[in-house]
């Protein structure tokens, strides 16, 4: 039998007399209202139940440690914070069971902030509240929580100063928009998901600083904060974690922080983890027995510091991220050796072109492919791009250079083999390339992005995005070579379009890629991003007619394939022209069809269409 002493909020007397007391039955001792002033006696074998709110407990932690009494949680509606620190279960019949069945009680590690015990979670900088939900009662004013910060998290984020001085390690002074403070992984949203190596009774704390350098990576924190798979404990890019005993934050200005949901202010914060400190009755989704490493952990790598802290606190956070001085020389270093127009580069260009040249009579994809990968015209473009980006005109000289020779020496070599090859029927491969359209632009837009990265990350294989580039430009400049070798302007300015297409889409996406990596202040590279999408969209209106012709083409196609006809089926439908339409169509038949037939065929096809058409027939005659 045990020694029951509850304590129980004033405001939920009638819930208290009708459920709890009788629940608890003989093993009653006492029941008490609680009050700030509340003083009581317990004997060694007294337990002591409460039934309180976040803010009560918060009161009455201080006299529970100072006389060391046995303790048991019960989930108050307005008890979250505690219930979640402390891994109380929300059924209150189970609680009320646990409580009775439960023969001895544990100690538990406590974590406190200037003396305070913390239940839960420390969020210093409000905006992260955006991750734990640390001001909302229940879980819908939870989301809504979220959904209200997610939008206002971007209008005033700026970084703060703070010096962080772990145990044994020197102090730290950095920049951060906030952090995360918990005591162990499962206290709240954000700790859950990143924090494995930890539980109640490890005597650590853990501490997640957030140093986001942009507008863009915190719109993936917040992003991800919603969608995060569960399970999934890798911390964001831009987060460093603290584990240690013990933690030291202070700064110049005040610290505005919540603590379990209460908005205080100080300008030093004295975090640390008190050993055994509370005797209480586990709750039952606290982990008592998991394993951690003792070891202290100081990933900080990633937290700005010396010139780069100084930066981000002058102004709110940029709207993209600014690379660093030294990434900025290595790649600037890099595209204006590629921009030169050297011997290596001009042998591979007419190699690259004669092998897409015998590869397009040949009506070969493989001998095509190798072309494109041996294509040296991505290190040209991309250096083109960032001199569009940054205004150089040295840059965009050599660029343009290099790539003009490149593109001639390629014509000179298409043209002379279309003149030494007897071919000269187009084939699919040539045909493929003579009417472009909008999803040609959009090829050309994907590989510039994928170039430019791949030019500003190292540890991206550079030939990915050569092989990227080359996909779109080697071919059509083949073709085109090919049409002015025939004369045959229709093939020579249908490559040609898509050429240039692809050339201004490729700029285009790089140079803006450049400017989302930090390349280029975006006051600078406003002119130039404006002329590339201005060529772009003066590009764009002729594909847009020839996506409407395809578009158009599919149509057609959809409609009379497998079409019958007075007991004839169409098939193989090709569309030679659009405007007007011009179709080449197989009909079958079971016998021969004469003109007056035919000609019944034509007048239902031009009745599905509603237009006129010219047409090609072919018959064929089923044989049974």
């Amino acid at each position: 039998m045990k020694s029951i002493i509850l304590l129980y909020d004033p405001s939920n007397e009638e819930l208290v007399e009708k459920t709890l007391v009788p629940r608890l039955g003989a093993d009653l001792k006492l029941k008490l209202p609680f009050t700030d002033r509340l003083t009581v006696e317990l004997g060694r074998e007294d337990f002591v139940v409460t039934y309180l709110s976040d803010a009560q407990l918060k009161e009455l932690f201080p006299l529970a440690l100072e006389q060391d009494w046995k303790i048991a949680l019960l989930p108050h509606p307005e008890l979250v914070h505690g219930r979640q620190g402390f891994g109380v279960d929300s059924d209150l019949e189970a609680c009320l069971e646990q409580v009775l069945e439960s023969e001895k009680s544990a100690r538990v590690d406590l974590l406190l902030l200037n003396g305070r015990p913390v239940f839960n979670t420390v969020v210093i900088g409000e905006s992260l509240s955006l991750m734990t939900g640390s001001l909302a009662k229940n879980s819908w004013q939870r989301f809504w929580k979220k959904v209200s910060y997610f939008f206002k998290l971007f209008r005033a984020a700026k970084a703060h100063r703070y010096q962080l001085q772990a145990r044994e390690k020197e102090k730290l002074d950095t920049a951060a928009i906030g952090m995360v403070i918990v005591q162990h992984g499962k206290s709240n949203l954000l700790s859950r998901k990143v924090l494995e190596d930890s539980y109640i009774n490890d005597g650590k704390l853990h501490a997640m600083i957030l140093a986001p350098k942009s507008i863009s990576g915190l719109l993936w924190f917040g992003l991800d904060s919603f969608f995060r798979k569960k399970g999934k404990t890798r911390l964001p890019p831009f987060a460093a974690h603290i584990k240690t005993s013990s933690l030291c934050i202070s700064s110049e200005d005040a610290i505005n922080y919540s603590q379990d949901g209460s908005l205080l202010s100080a300008r030093k914060l004295q975090l640390e983890v008190r050993p055994k400190a509370l005797n209480m009755l586990p709750g039952k989704h606290l982990d008592m027995e998991g394993k951690a490493s003792e070891e202290d952990i100081f990933k900080v790598r990633v937290l700005p510091r010396g010139e780069v802290r100084d930066e981000l606190l002058k102004r709110k956070l940029p709207l993209i991220n600014h690379a660093s001085t030294e990434e900025f020389k290595e790649l600037f270093s890099s595209l204006r050796a590629s921009s030169r127009t050297s011997n290596s580069y001009l042998v591979l260009m007419v190699l690259s072109t004669c092998i897409a040249t015998l590869g397009l009579f040949g009506n070969s994809s493989p001998v095509i492919i190798g072309a494109m990968i041996l294509a040296p015209l991505m290190a040209p473009i991309i250096s083109l791009s960032m001199g569009v980006l940054r205004q150089d005109k040295s840059l965009i000289l050599d660029s343009s250079k290099a790539i003009g020779w490149g593109m001639l020496l390629g014509y000179l070599c298409a043209m002379g083999i279309t003149w030494l090859t007897p071919l000269n029927l187009s084939n699919e491969e040539i045909m493929a390339r003579v009417r472009p359209n909008l999803l040609d632009l959009g090829i050309a837009v994907g590989s510039g992005v994928a170039g430019a990265y791949a030019s500003a990350k190292e540890e991206i294989a550079k030939t990915l995005a050569g092989v990227a580039i080359a996909v779109a430009l080697v071919p059509p400049l083949a073709v085109s070579g090919i049409g002015l070798g025939w004369m045959e302007w229709s093939i020579f300015q249908g490559a040609l379009l898509l050429l240039m297409t692809n050339l201004a889409g490729m700029v285009m996406a790089a140079a803006l890629t450049f400017l989302f990596l930090g390349f280029s202040p975006f006051r600078l590279a406003r002119k130039g991003i404006a002329y590339s999408l201005i060529v772009v969209g003066l590009v764009s209106l002729p594909l847009f007619f020839g996506f409407m012709d395809m578009v158009r083409e599919k149509d057609v196609i959809s409609k009379l394939d497998g079409y019958r006809v007075n007991g004839t089926v169409l098939r193989d439908i090709t569309v030679r022209s659009v405007k007007p339409i011009r179709l080449a169509v197989k009909i079958v038949a079971a016998s021969s069809l004469d003109e007056q037939q035919l000609q019944r065929v034509k007048q239902e096809i031009e009745r599905v269409l509603g237009e006129e058409v010219e047409l090609e027939v072919t018959l064929g005659v089923t044989v049974f």
